[in-house]
């Protein structure tokens, strides 16, 4: 572990006085690139906020003495007192107060869903906008990682334990997690699949929403504590987790998310043109398609795109394939826009930058010809009761269906868990093929915990990171009681 810079400063858990009157301005917007120039190029749509924008919005916050908006954060950042450090004009506090809680604070600034979150429980939200907590999160994280290394905030660890755990998986949740038993002390190996870190954060959110060197970034500050990361390693084939604690690790934590494309199930999905989103969006984040031929990975650019779904995948999806040249992209959703469960600034950017909406239809079969996409036949729908989500369940009308022209279609209607499980670890699945396991991310093996998309099933990135962070505390609750009783 380097050194402590100086700014990394002790914390306290004390709770910071209120120190300033809250400014009654609206919430501040952020830059962001025009949307007829971000639709050339995979730069990052928005631009952060500037030191003056940062000041004025932090400006609005309450400090409340109980801070309901903590309550909504699923890692526990201190959100109250890092804005208060910033009023005081004290960042390097402000940023130690977030990383004492965070181990992405520049991943999660950017993609995590704030609105139904932290921002969601802010006093402020009751009778206007909430405090933009999210983007002063991304602000503080970016200024620190634009000082020189050796002053950048380090967190530093707990006393060093001859334990060492296994981590599978290089997502949101095996960072959480191996970040957290980093700092208590544990040496940590993540095994990861694909010859590149990050999970989701990898392949699955576009450069323009989350640029590669900031993930790097923050996986670089793990390599340089007690975390090591192995490229290429399967779990499941090299080993299984069983016998990665027969080698010694003290336990296992899987992270390994939930990323196996559900299908339309409709006639034609087989035709060329047809990707399941989670292949298009690695193709183009991970493999670089979007560089061919610089690239030896190929992917299609279509004219007319047509993507099926309204979530935050959706929303890359369809603005991905603007930015490979699309002439026209739609977004095909059987709800309307209003049930879409995307971010509303995803859905908000996406519109911004030209992709059209065709709500309550769902597809019945894609149409080819020689082989090739031509068509999507959608089934027109109406709304009747809410289902189990709370939302408008969608009804089939008899007889209104057409078909739209595409040459491409991205399906992106969702994701089911790794069907190879078993092979990982032999531990309990339930009937959605997830594991199984507590609040506490214990299995059932006592030295195999779990968290993340693969126990919930798809969720967010900070959910994902909740669970890890929980897990790790409970691996670290039951190693100690294993070796006070030794």
């Amino acid at each position: 572990m380097d050194a402590l810079p100086p700014n990394a400063v002790p914390l306290s858990d004390e709770p910071q006085p209120r120190r300033h009157r809250p400014s009654r301005e609206p919430r501040n917007a952020m830059p962001t690139q025009a949307p007829a120039e971000r639709v050339q190029n995979f730069a990052e749509v928005a631009c952060g906020y500037t030191p003056e924008l940062a000041r004025a919005e932090a400006a609005r916050c309450l400090q409340c003495r109980k801070a309901p908006c903590e309550s909504g954060c699923p890692v526990g950042v201190r959100i109250r007192d890092f804005i208060g450090a910033m009023l005081d004009d004290d960042l390097p506090l402000a940023v130690a107060l977030l990383k004492e809680r965070n181990a992405l604070p520049a991943v999660c600034g950017r993609v995590c869903p704030q609105e139904s979150q932290c921002e969601a429980s802010c006093v402020l939200a009751r009778r206007g906008e909430s405090l933009a907590i999210g983007r002063l999160e991304r602000y503080l994280a970016d200024w620190d990682r634009a000082l020189p290394r050796s002053e950048r905030n380090v967190t530093k660890p707990h006393a060093k334990k001859n334990q060492c755990v296994a981590v599978v998986g290089s997502g949101p949740a095996s960072l959480a997690c191996a970040s957290e038993l980093s700092l208590r002390g544990y040496c940590v190996e993540v095994f990861e699949a694909l010859h590149a870190l990050g999970g989701v954060l990898a392949y699955g959110i576009p450069e323009f929403r989350l640029p590669k060197v900031i993930l790097d970034d923050e996986l670089d500050s793990l390599r340089r504590s007690r975390v090591k990361f192995h490229l290429n390693a399967p779990i499941g084939s090299v080993a299984s987790a069983e016998e990665l604690l027969e080698e010694g690790y003290a336990a296992v934590f899987i992270g390994i998310g939930a990323g196996l494309p559900r299908f339309m199930g409709v006639p034609g999905e087989n035709l060329n043109g047809v990707y399941s989103a989670n292949e298009f969006l690695t193709r183009v984040n991970l493999m670089h398609a979007y560089e061919f031929p610089k690239s030896d990975t190929p992917i299609t650019h279509g004219h007319q795109v047509v993507v099926v779904g309204g979530g935050n995948v959706a929303m890359d999806g369809a603005r991905t394939a603007l930015r490979l040249g699309a002439q026209e992209v739609t977004l095909v959703y059987r709800r309307t826009r209003a049930e879409m469960p995307a971010r509303d600034e995803e859905i908000e950017h996406a519109f911004e930058e030209g992709v059209r909406l065709v709500e309550l239809a769902a597809p019945l079969e894609v149409v080819g010809q020689d082989g090739w996409v031509t068509g999507v036949r959608l089934q027109e729908m109406e709304l009747g009761e809410p289902d189990e989500s709370g939302r408008a369940r969608p009804i089939a009308i008899e007889g209104r269906e057409r078909v739209l022209p595409c040459d491409t279609v991205v399906n992106a209607v969702g994701t089911l868990a790794n069907p190879h499980l078993r092979e990982i670890a032999d531990v309990e699945i339930n009937k959605w093929g997830l594991l199984v396991a507590d609040e506490e991310g214990r299995t059932s093996n006592p030295r195999i915990f779990a968290g993340g998309d693969i126990v919930t099933g798809a969720a967010t990135v900070i959910l994902a990171m909740g669970a890890g962070k929980q897990a790790a505390v409970s691996i670290d609750r039951t190693l100690c009681e294993v070796r006070s009783s030794d």
